[in-house]
């Protein structure tokens, strides 16, 4: 089974695993912030403890070693989180990533930061072909969060995605992948 790092570091940034003592800073950061959600899979969290129990489940995806990894991204020097990149692993060779991001660090590049570390790192596993995310048609910049990471638009995903604070029916939306 593959297993990725467990922290990574980048120029700016350095991504660790969660704990389990995370909910409250990973709440005020970002998770609480219904327009960070806005495009994604969860709406805001109102309440720490369901943010906890997401927290927990991590921590055991990590000590199973499969599953969906999720790090935290801090800023070098910090240890508190900003944001949460994750991937999972897909049969066929394909690695999905995902990221959110804190308002206040939004067009700084750290998505994207994050993101081009990951990618390189999955491609460079013998098993690992293609790497992609998607976002949501009208959210453009996650789009070029995936272009600066050096991924490809390969097109629209029909009625792929639902994102709950937006309605119940899927959402279209943009692909982007890196592949060997």
């Amino acid at each position: 089974m593959l297993r990725p790092p467990a922290t990574f570091a980048t120029a700016r940034l350095v991504g660790r695993m969660p704990r389990a003592d995370d909910g409250p800073a990973v709440f005020a950061s970002y998770a609480s912030d219904p327009e960070v959600t806005r495009y994604l899979a969860w709406k805001a969290y109102d309440r720490v403890e369901p943010l906890n129990v997401f927290l927990r489940e991590c921590v055991a995806n990590w000590e199973k070693g499969g599953g969906h990894f999720a790090w935290l991204l801090c800023l070098k020097g910090t240890d508190t989180p900003i944001g949460s990149i994750g991937l999972t692993l897909e049969g066929g060779g394909k690695a999905m990533f995902g990221y959110a991001l804190a308002k206040k660090f939004w067009h700084h590049g750290f998505a994207a930061e994050a993101l081009a570390f990951l990618v390189e790192w999955s491609l460079a596993q013998p098993g690992i072909f293609r790497a992609y995310a998607f976002c949501d048609v009208e959210n453009p910049a996650s789009a070029r969060v995936m272009e600066k990471a050096g991924m490809v638009r390969e097109g629209v995903l029909r009625r792929w995605h639902i994102a709950p604070t937006l309605g119940p029916e899927p959402r279209d939306c943009i692909v982007c992948a890196k592949v060997k």
